[in-house]
């Protein structure tokens, strides 16, 4: 058991998790982080609480920012407007079908490495000695997929948020129709896909709920007995675990709890094996 904090290095950005070590950094405090090129600026969006997992592997903050600290990362951005200016404009005096998504001049290393998206292979060689004479450091060009153009530069999903790609999620895991059809929602591409074009990661999170409900519940058009009476399913309602019934009496619907109701064994038995 140890403490964790969430850190951003730019707002609504990507999060990173750290130790805070011997600090207790409250929201909207500068703090340093240790990265591959080096103490980096960054603002923390969650404060440093206690968590059950183990924290061994998460990079530990190296203390406050200071003054100086800040006036490099400013530094940083201006360099990175400028960068992203004149990469822009060399593009379109090549006339290549490339879009700058974001830059990063790594000092420490020497380069500027430019992210950017295109719809087919492109010949960047005589672009690359522009740059690189232009900004007078060495370039490096890397195409990204569409789902990590849109984590670069961020987006609005459609249920009004900030995407998950773009500020906490780290792993891309595979999303199918099927996700879809097991939650009942439309299986038109166009309606399930996210800023990126791709189905929505988030289909992922609730689906081993709809599973387990599936593997469990009586099947639409079962016949079962309910607290209300003998009737048949005729709906389910997973968020609510529980089952629609439309009861033999008198013809009328009833919403009971998934466990309240029996189905035959048979049933049961045909579900389990089928899982």
């Amino acid at each position: 058991m140890g403490m964790l904090c969430a850190v951003t290095f730019t707002p609504n950005g990507q999060l990173h998790y750290a130790d805070p070590g011997e600090l207790r950094p409250e929201v909207g405090d500068m703090v340093l982080l240790p990265t591959e090129q080096g103490p980096v600026t960054a603002r923390v969006v969650w404060a440093a609480e206690y968590s059950q997992e183990d924290t061994g592997g998460f990079p530990v903050l190296l203390g406050p920012a200071s003054e100086a600290d800040l006036a490099t990362t400013d530094d940083l951005r201006k360099a990175k407007a400028r960068t992203l200016v004149a990469s822009r404009k060399l593009i379109r005096e090549h006339g290549l079908p490339m879009k700058v998504l974001a830059v990063d001049p790594q000092t420490g290393a020497g380069r500027i490495v430019i992210y950017y998206s295109s719809p087919e292979t492109v010949d960047f060689r005589s672009l690359l000695r522009d740059l690189s004479a232009t900004l007078g450091s060495r370039i490096e060009l890397r195409q990204l997929a569409s789902r990590d153009a849109v984590r670069v530069t961020g987006a609005i999903g459609s249920c009004g948020r900030d995407t998950c790609c773009s500020t906490f999620l780290k792993d891309y895991e595979p999303i199918t129709l099927a996700m879809a059809r097991d939650q009942d929602l439309p299986a038109n591409p166009m309606r399930i896909s996210g800023a990126c074009g791709r189905l929505m990661c988030c289909l992922k999170y609730e689906h081993p709920l709809y599973q387990d409900f599936k593997a469990t519940a009586p099947a639409i058009g079962e016949e079962v007995d309910s607290p209300a009476g003998p009737g048949r399913v005729v709906g389910h309602s997973v968020p609510g675990d529980s089952v629609v019934i439309k009861l033999a009496a008198d013809g009328s619907r009833q919403v009971c709890p998934k466990a309240s109701v029996c189905g035959s064994r048979k049933a049961y038995e045909s579900r389990s094996a089928d899982s």
